[in-house]
């Protein structure tokens, strides 16, 4: 196929295809994670309950960067913006929790 910006820049566009059966199947993965979620705060856990809930909710983002926002078929430049940027993320929860239990 081509594209008059590839003659240009060099860059080809790379297809790729994930079937709705994939799609699907991540969804019900998904449905399956947040009920997981919503059975596990009924319970108590103690102080584990936010590490938990934190963790599902974790998967549940890499499942949907990965697959629904097509990440997993990105270049490599990609990740390593989204790691800086999980990175940023856990920096500011980490400094979050050392001001809140060390007051």
């Amino acid at each position: 196929m081509y594209n008059e910006n590839t003659e240009h820049t060099g860059h080809t566009e790379k297809e790729h295809s994930v079937g709705y059966g994939t799609y699907v199947l991540i969804w019900l993965v998904l449905v399956g994670l947040t009920v997981t979620t919503v059975s596990i705060s009924g319970i108590n856990l103690g102080n584990i309950s936010l590490a938990v809930a934190l963790l599902i909710a974790t998967v549940k983002s890499a499942f949907v960067i990965n697959i629904f926002m097509h990440i997993k078929f990105e270049d490599k430049i990609f990740r390593v913006f989204i790691a800086i940027a999980l990175m940023t993320l856990l920096s500011v929860f980490v400094l979050t929790a050392f001001d809140v239990f060390f007051r």
